[in-house]
């Protein structure tokens, strides 16, 4: 597949946004009037999901926000698919074969990025136009920042970190995933070092999921996003540390993460649906800004909105399908609904003999540290309606012997049910019908389902015209 097919033959935000709204001008939706608050962007994100609502939001003038904002591009997986150029049936295929398919950065001598630069007394950071999405949180937040740095050997890591204004020149963050961004700042702390790092915001949305790409350390995101994109990442070196950056991101925040120094950051509106405190109170000190003329501000809705579940969530099925395939054959594909936030999983699978759908159970809990329930379910359960799987668990699932938990291992911190270290069980139900089922599942004919669509096309009900 090649970039051509799907929303990647530029690298730009700017032309992806006016190529898509071309293209699909029915899953755009443009707020063209005065929006009074900025937190009525979460609002009406929230009240759109309500009535199964998921269009690209585009708002043309917010109150306090100089710049055009958009959000909620990834709340959709049909989006997200068409942005890959597929369909949502072959989304995990696509995505891991294309993540996997590494392709080096190339280095730009200008981008727009770069277009006007800031340091030292002209920055001034409570003047950056920023959203506060739920009353609950400490203070407005960028949330959309994907931050880069690069080890000893220059091999990059992109990471999501949110961020509060703690001073004129620097931010409050965390590191609370303990990933790459805290070993790499460890690291620096060994060294006697801060480390260096430099946060945009405002990429395309392939450079953004290649930031949520599942990969060991020694792999540079940088070159997922140019597997993603079918060509090479183009990137300039950032003014003080020649961090390699996207060229055409709106906006960048360059400077050190002081291992030694902590501020105070949070609460802010979790994936959980809860207003998280737990936070590495970090600080991030920015030595140089830069932005692109005319920029957008490109949000990410926070809290449990299907934009941040799905923007996590995607990568993490790809590789978890692509594990679980290469491994267990029987498995036919992988769900995490967003009614479980991180920590559930639903598992199609093929059970051909008894302990065959414990055993993968088995390896997805172990694999991925933010599950904690799986529920296996035969290949004619739709996995992405949670109806179907609660069925299915009501008639196929005994208590006392498709259930089992493993305690004592680590999880995310930010569930709200773990330790203060994140540390939790989990839980496996196997809601396969198994070898001695016996019951036949009701059916309408083919037939019969043609006809009844066809008279229902020809009535209404009463006082409504047809």
């Amino acid at each position: 597949m090649s970039q051509s097919d799907g929303f990647g033959a530029s690298q730009d935000l700017h032309d992806f946004l006016e190529d898509y709204q071309h293209a699909h001008p029915e899953d755009v939706l443009v707020v063209s009037e005065q929006v009074e608050d900025s937190q009525d962007v979460a609002a009406m994100v929230w009240q759109m999901a309500e009535t199964g609502r998921r269009e690209m939001l585009w708002f043309h003038q917010i109150e306090g926000i100089p710049h055009q904002v958009v959000t909620n591009i990834f709340a959709c997986r049909d989006r997200v698919a068409r942005i890959l150029g597929t369909e949502t049936k072959t989304l995990h295929e696509t995505f891991q074969e294309r993540a996997t398919n590494l392709i080096k950065p190339a280095k730009q001598p200008n981008g727009p990025l770069l277009d006007h630069t800031a340091e030292g007394d002209e920055i001034n950071l409570w003047d950056f136009p920023m959203l506060t999405h739920f009353e609950t949180d400490r203070a407005p937040y960028i949330t959309s920042g994907i931050i880069v740095a690069e080890d000893e050997n220059g091999v990059g890591n992109l990471s999501y970190h949110r961020a509060m204004v703690n001073s004129s020149n620097s931010f409050a963050t965390s590191l609370h995933s303990r990933g790459d961004l805290w070993r790499l700042m460890k690291a620096a702390r060994s060294r006697g070092e801060p480390l260096r790092v430099a946060m945009v915001l405002g990429g395309h949305p392939l450079f953004m999921l290649a930031a949520s790409a599942r990969v060991p350390m020694d792999v540079d995101e940088r070159q997922v996003a140019g597997g993603l994109f079918g060509a090479p990442l183009e990137v300039v070196a950032s003014p003080k540390y020649g961090i390699k950056v996207p060229a055409t991101a709106d906006f960048l925040f360059e400077g050190v993460i002081r291992p030694e120094h902590h501020v105070e950051e949070g609460p802010f509106g979790e994936f959980t649906g809860y207003s998280s405190d737990r936070s590495t109170n970090s600080l991030f000190q920015v030595e140089v800004m830069s932005a692109r003329r005319n920029p957008v501000l490109l949000d990410i809705v926070g809290g449990n909105s299907a934009e941040h579940l799905n923007l996590a969530r995607i990568p993490r099925e790809s590789e978890m399908a692509d594990k679980l395939k290469a491994r267990f054959p029987e498995v036919v594909a992988l769900h995490y609904p967003n009614s479980g936030s991180h920590f559930h999983c639903y598992v199609q699978v093929r059970a051909r003999r008894p302990g065959q759908a414990r055993q993968i159970m088995l390896g997805l809990l172990g694999w991925d540290p933010y599950l904690k329930t799986v529920v296996a379910v035969d290949e004619d359960i739709d996995i992405t309606d949670d109806g179907q799987v609660l069925w299915a668990l009501a008639t196929h699932f005994q208590p006392a012997d498709d259930l089992f938990v493993v305690d004592g291992l680590p999880g995310s911190p930010l569930d709200p049910s773990s330790s203060l270290t994140g540390v939790t069980s989990r839980l496996a139900l196997d809601a396969t019908r198994g070898p001695d089922f016996n019951a036949t599942r009701l059916g309408i004919s083919r037939s019969a389902q043609d006809r009844a669509a066809d008279l229902l096309s020809r009535h209404q009900p009463w006082g409504t015209s047809t």
